[in-house]
């Protein structure tokens, strides 16, 4: 595979509506050394096979189960590796991009040797004025991952140069070198803050992450999570992952334990149990309590390493 090349990897659980919109929206783009790798995530319709049919350029991954979104796009990433992509870029299923967002990142990297990772501005596909990310910083008093522009409007909001701490899995062009000196996505996570994680672990390595503010994709938001429950649109699912990833984040690291950031998300997760007990949504009650449990006790694993 010449180089720079970009591995463009989507995964699809259950989704196939919105992954044709985004391969469709991919079809224009201007960059031209790209492949386009879609992961179906064991979705519950034969959907791999029908994109296939649909987009026949496309690569077909098929995993069986569901391996959620750190283990699905961790296989498209380990096939981009093996093909020797300098480049892999993960975006959700969920978007739809501008023809020239790909190109203006890549040149951003040719600019600037000490980047690892690259988002561009991500604003939401119905609104698109106003912003869904433009990056995110970790505040490690608390531990908190916070997002850049978080739904301000574009015209309002005033974009800073300077280096994220971390980039959202919605849309991230991650550099070959950063991936095979820091590993994958750690498939513990399941789903929420892996990309936090990984975004942190590949700082430590000395890779520099950043935000290309002229690059725009737009997202649905939410589509694999915001189906109707019994309890609400939220399912109890992500309620677990949520509060059991973020303290498996505090936890990850020496330098981020710190005992306010533990009190800080203890009390949080303790107002949403009363919130759920008053509202009598006893499945989300449980869902948060497990979440602490597993979050404090669950011994970490390591993230898995290439080749």
């Amino acid at each position: 595979m010449p180089s720079p090349s970009v591995a463009i990897i989507l995964v699809n659980w259950n989704g196939i509506s919105f992954t044709r919109a985004c391969l469709q929206s991919l079809q224009s783009l201007d960059y031209p050394n790209h492949e386009i790798f879609v992961v179906d995530n064991g979705s519950e319709n034969p959907e791999g096979a029908q994109l296939k049919e649909e987009f026949p350029h496309i690569h077909l991954l098929e995993t069986g189960k569901n391996l959620g979104f750190s283990g699905g796009n961790n296989v498209g990433i380990r096939k981009g590796l093996e093909l020797g992509f300098s480049h892999i870029l993960l975006l959700n299923n969920d978007t739809e991009v501008e023809a020239d967002f790909l190109g203006k990142m890549m040149h951003q990297f040719s600019q600037n040797p000490k980047l690892g990772v690259l988002q561009p501005l991500i604003c939401f596909l119905h609104e698109k004025q106003k912003i869904w990310s433009a990056g995110g910083k970790w505040q490690k008093t608390l531990g908190r991952a916070i997002t850049l522009g978080d739904r301000q409007n574009i015209q309002d909001y005033l974009i800073k140069t300077e280096q994220l701490d971390w980039a959202t899995g919605c849309c991230m062009l991650v550099k070959r070198e950063a991936i095979l000196e820091t590993g994958l996505l750690n498939e513990q996570y399941f789903a929420y803050f892996e990309d936090v994680e990984w975004s942190l672990r590949i700082r430590e390595k000395g890779f520099e992450i950043g935000l290309v503010a002229d690059a725009k994709i737009y997202h649905e938001a939410g589509a694999s999570s915001k189906k109707k429950h019994e309890e609400g649109v939220l399912s109890p699912q992500v309620f677990y992952y949520h509060v059991r990833n973020q303290f498996f984040l505090l936890r990850s690291n020496n330098s981020l334990q710190t005992l306010l950031g533990f009190i800080y998300h203890f009390g949080r997760f303790t107002l949403w149990l009363i919130y759920f007990l008053l509202r009598g949504r006893f499945k989300k009650l449980k869902a948060v309590a497990k979440g602490i449990r597993d979050g404090l006790n669950v011994k970490l694993k390591p993230a898995p390493t290439w080749p």
